[in-house]
């Protein structure tokens, strides 16, 4: 858990409902989303049945068919996206962060995952697809965008 890694599949889920937001409350065929987003076709088909199972997504067979949120685009967080493809969003060894326990010196360590993960769902939790469709943050994550320091990888130097 210490490294943030978003997976492939959950890139595409987020970027799938994204496209969708954008036209809610329309659909799009799941073709139109794959070229959109360059997302491989039989990919995208197994994550939209995984969003249809969740109940985000709808589908609609037919010349006017295609897929559409279940649900207005400003009610459905990207954490939400996420938890559909990866389960939990922050995990130690296969466990939630506050099931974790350490020997000695390193205890307390499983606090440090659970503050982790909180911080992760600040943004992820109150971002929502019209956000990310309209391109504006709830106010503290876009004073997180601002920082410079955040648009550096650890080691990497600002450029001069």
């Amino acid at each position: 858990m210490a490294v943030v890694r978003i997976s492939a599949r959950v890139d595409y889920a987020v970027r799938a409902a994204v496209e969708l937001a954008a036209v809610a409350p329309g659909s799009l065929t799941s073709e139109r989303i794959a070229q959109a987003q360059g997302i491989p076709a039989r990919f995208l088909q197994a994550i939209l049945g995984d969003l249809q199972h969740a109940r985000l997504v709808t589908s609609q067979r037919g010349r006017e068919g295609g897929y559409r949120l279940a649900m207005p685009p400003s009610e459905i967080s990207i954490a939400r996206v996420m938890r559909v493809e990866q389960g939990f969003l922050a995990e130690v060894h296969g466990q939630r962060p506050e099931d974790v326990e350490y020997p000695g010196a390193a205890e307390s360590l499983a606090s440090v995952w659970v503050a982790a993960r909180e911080a992760y769902r600040r943004v992820l939790e109150n971002v929502t697809l019209a956000d990310v469709v309209d391109g504006t943050m709830p106010p503290s994550v876009a004073e997180m965008i601002e920082l410079e320091s955040a648009w550096r990888s650890f080691g990497v130097p600002a450029a001069e």
